[in-house]
């Protein structure tokens, strides 16, 4: 697997990220531990995780596996946090208190001394930023925390907070993909002005990309489940047909799958270190993988570009 620089930082990493967020629910340990090997075994480095995912269970699954399965050097390990945790005073949010309580519990479940990119997982404006970002410089200072990021934050807040922070923020982790492309008017611009590597979440479109939605709902997919349903509904419209349609057809012409397709698509952009892929079991890491071959045809990226293209309004629309 390729490796690319996150953002200007030093930090290489592989240009897939390997998601946690089905571990500990749909995703038992032995199917992690198989993920986590095939990951690796195809190149990949990044795993990210959460405080919040399965109430900290996946942060200790991954945890054992670096102990016992994976060498925790061959691993850039990202995990996030502010999601409240518990009923306390420090049981979440982003004042300080709370994110270096937060810090400890992680490190204590990963079973390791640092974390490679700590991350915050939402804006939190209950609490004033410069608290936030002091924070972070304390876990780098430290040495628990070797460099810092953020998730979900709108472009006014993340250049806000890249302008206040005094250690350098090198990641933003948001939802992007064909199907949710809003990012690009303010969001991206902040990010590659002020050096931040874009790790797009959801980049199969919650899964609607695929094409397995097309005809009805798989009775084993999430769009089944009483947990994930509205995750999924969210991308199945009208315009979301067309773009996933435009998607099989490119699929078709490549011989390749739909899903390699998308995935190619977000991974290419500008701006873009590493798309966050999650998967409930091998097999659809696998389908992920396979995408590491496929480079788009400049024909066939320009009519995907086309066709999910989204609006620029004023101001952004005078700065392209």
């Amino acid at each position: 697997m390729e490796k690319r620089q996150l953002g200007r930082s030093g930090l290489r990493i592989s240009r897939m990220a390997l998601g946690t967020m089905t571990w500990g629910g749909d995703t038992d340990p032995d199917e992690a531990a198989s993920q986590l090997v095939a990951f690796v075994d195809a190149g990949g480095t990044l795993v990210d995780t959460a405080d919040l995912y399965a109430g900290g269970e996946a942060e200790r699954m991954l945890g054992e596996l670096l102990s016992d399965l994976v060498p925790r050097e061959d691993i850039v390990l990202a995990t996030k946090t502010v999601a409240r945790r518990g009923d306390g005073p420090f049981g979440g949010g982003a004042s300080r208190g709370a994110l270096l309580s937060a810090l400890e519990g992680s490190l204590q479940r990963l079973r390791t001394d640092h974390i490679d990119l700590w991350q915050l997982h939402a804006w939190d404006s209950c609490v004033p930023i410069e608290e936030t970002l002091s924070a972070l410089d304390y876990a780098v200072t430290s040495g628990k925390v070797r460099y810092v990021g953020v998730s979900n934050y709108a472009g006014w807040q993340l250049a806000t907070a890249a302008s206040l922070a005094t250690v350098p923020l090198v990641s933003g982790q948001f939802e992007y993909s064909l199907l949710e492309r809003g990012i690009e008017r303010e969001v991206v611009p902040a990010a590659e002005h002020h050096g931040i590597g874009v790790l797009p979440w959801a980049p199969l479109g919650r899964g609607v990309l695929t094409g397995k939605y097309r005809t009805g709902t798989p009775a084993d997919s999430r769009g089944a489940s009483a947990e994930y349903a509205g995750y999924v509904e969210h991308h199945r419209t009208e315009r979301a047909a067309r773009i996933v349609q435009a998607v099989v057809t490119a699929a078709e012409g490549l011989g390749t799958s739909p899903l390699a397709v998308a995935l190619a698509w977000v991974r290419d952009r500008p701006g873009v270190a590493a798309p966050v892929v999650g998967a409930r079991d091998t097999g659809q890491l696998t389908g992920s993988l396979a995408a590491e071959d496929l480079t788009l045809p400049p024909a066939i990226r320009s009519a995907l570009d086309d066709v999910s293209s989204v609006d620029f309004g004023y101001p952004e629309r005078g700065t392209r």
